[in-house]
């Protein structure tokens, strides 16, 4: 677990951002993790794990009852996402907005957050009838080389830009230089454009295409991320400029109208 300049505040309860660190060494595609291998994610030494995943699942944030040992998300979890699912009015307001764009568009929709130094998908809307590509919930991209990092680096206030660079720790060579000049490409695109699409000969995955539009909701401190992607030979980059990058920024001035807000831009220089 990596140390910050809050960690050192006397306010900080250290066991209990350990027990969340060892909640968010979990990804999607795990077949359940045992001890070694949440220490080796966490960087916690193999006893301490032990004594929280043991105290995690007493309480139902993680579960075994499959292969006894290795641990899953609980059920405790999945009641604590639909809490804060519920409390945050956009997530909710957003679903009909963005089922029509993935709908329209034949793409994969997504919302994502950051999640210190990466972006996190933590809600997807798959078009009707189409194939899409695999990202799932839960999903982390990398800021560098994704359409959805450079919207959010664009979309950072300064102290959260910095904070996000000094998180990823130089992830696929992200350092606080290419992060700005990723930073003001990205700015410059939703100013002219309205909308932010990554260069596809430096995005992390050859097999994808995506497009992002930037939300800053009053119920959170910071933005928030609106994707649409899909496989290139689905999305290239003329459609993506033409019909999907559009469609999506439509989409979230509509959940802006909604939310009764203006603009993103209007809001929010770097």
């Amino acid at each position: 677990m990596k140390i910050t300049d809050e960690s050192q505040d006397r306010r900080f309860a250290t066991t209990l951002a350990r027990g969340l660190s060892v909640l968010r060494a979990f990804r999607p595609s795990d077949d359940g993790l045992g001890n070694a291998e949440i220490s080796e994610r966490t960087g916690l030494p193999k006893s301490t794990v032990s004594r929280l995943t043991f105290t995690l699942q007493s309480l139902g944030y993680l579960t075994h009852a499959r292969r006894h040992d290795r641990y899953r998300p609980g059920p405790a979890l999945l009641a604590l996402g639909n809490v804060a699912s519920a409390s945050i009015s956009f997530v909710e307001l957003s679903g009909p907005i963005m089922q029509r764009v993935a709908d329209e568009t034949g793409t994969l929709a997504l919302l994502s957050v950051r999640d210190r130094g990466r972006v996190l998908i933590t809600k997807t809307w798959r078009p009707q009838n189409v194939s899409s590509i695999w990202l799932e919930v839960g999903h982390r991209l990398p800021f560098k080389g994704s359409s959805s990092g450079h919207a959010m680096l664009a979309a950072l206030s300064e102290e959260g830009f910095v904070e996000a660079v000094a998180d990823a720790e130089g992830h696929r060579g992200l350092d606080e230089e290419t992060a700005r000049e990723a930073r003001r490409e990205a700015y410059t695109q939703l100013v002219t454009e309205g909308f932010v699409i990554a260069n596809p000969a430096v995005y992390f995955a050859s097999n994808i295409h995506a497009v992002s539009v930037p939300f800053q909701s009053r119920d959170l401190s910071e933005p928030v991320v609106f994707t649409c992607g899909a496989m290139p030979k689905d999305l290239s980059m003329e459609r993506m400029r033409d019909e999907v990058g559009p469609r999506l920024q439509a989409g979230v001035r509509e959940l802006e109208r909604i939310m009764g807000q203006g603009p993103f831009l209007t809001r929010h220089e770097i």
